[in-house]
């Protein structure tokens, strides 16, 4: 974990061609070239408490990810790869699954994915003022019913967590209570300087199980292993782009961890 797997994104050639099985579709965003909103919030309004990501009336469709793997029901989990980012999507009891999403300018490419069901669609947002994501820090884990939390402390010493979402810095997009995530912190003017990504398993009990090692184990106690996936953009949709991916374990509700440090 101390060598990160880093990735600079080359812009593609445009070819618009979804990949599709006949179970998988995507309704948003479709392919092709489109206009990017200036008026497109850069946050989506939630209400407490939080269950998972979720579109209202309210979301303009410069926004949305929307779609359904057919004959999957209530409980399912879906992953949707966004410009190479991996994210769990829970899908609902016809498949159907959705989210809000902050897309940059230039091109990029959605896939929904379950099992040997995939759908993959690629566009081009052209720019209309729309702000854009420069600093993108992504959570996500991989067991239901628990709840970790995303941390970031900027440069200036903003602290953006789920008690304070919107920061001069950059906002945090949802706080996800029920599992899997994921929960994304961006900004679209970062600030110079160092920055320090916490995770905080703040509850739950459904990730896998094992007895510890040592003390633990004389004693009895029962671990509750999760594992944690952070990945950080740099100058998304840029020449410059650069991502960072790691893959943590986080054992006990309570346990805060750092996550990552770095400079902008």
């Amino acid at each position: 974990m101390d060598t990160p797997f880093v990735f600079s994104r080359l812009v593609p050639v445009l070819l618009f061609v979804a990949a599709t099985s006949s179970q998988a579709e995507l309704s948003a965003p479709v392919g092709g070239w489109r206009q990017g909103n200036a008026d497109a919030p850069y946050t989506q309004r939630i209400n407490y408490p939080t269950v998972t990501p979720g579109l209202d009336a309210r979301t303009p469709r410069e926004n949305q990810i929307r779609g359904r793997i057919k004959k999957y029901g209530k409980g399912k989990v879906a992953t949707l790869i966004v410009d190479g980012l991996a994210m769990p999507v829970r899908m609902d009891e016809t498949g159907a699954f959705s989210r809000p999403f902050s897309f940059g300018v230039g091109s990029s490419s959605v896939e929904a994915r379950y099992g040997e069901e995939r759908h993959r669609v690629q566009f081009y947002q052209t720019a209309a003022g729309q702000p854009e994501a420069r600093l993108r820090v992504l959570l996500s884990w991989d067991s239901d019913g628990t709840d970790l939390d995303l941390h970031v402390v900027t440069p200036s010493g903003e602290h953006a967590w789920y008690g304070e979402r919107v920061i001069r810095g950059g906002v945090i997009d949802i706080d996800v209570t029920t599992g899997y995530g994921p929960e994304i912190f961006s900004s679209s003017a970062p600030e110079k300087g160092l920055y320090q990504i916490y995770i905080n398993y703040y509850g739950g009990g459904r990730g896998r199980e094992r007895e510890d090692d040592g003390e633990a184990e004389e004693n009895n106690v029962i671990c509750i292993i999760t594992t944690a996936r952070l990945a950080i953009v740099y100058d998304e949709s840029a020449a410059s782009e650069r991502r960072q991916e790691f893959i943590l374990p986080i054992r006990f509700p309570g346990e805060l961890i750092l996550a990552k440090s770095f400079v902008y």
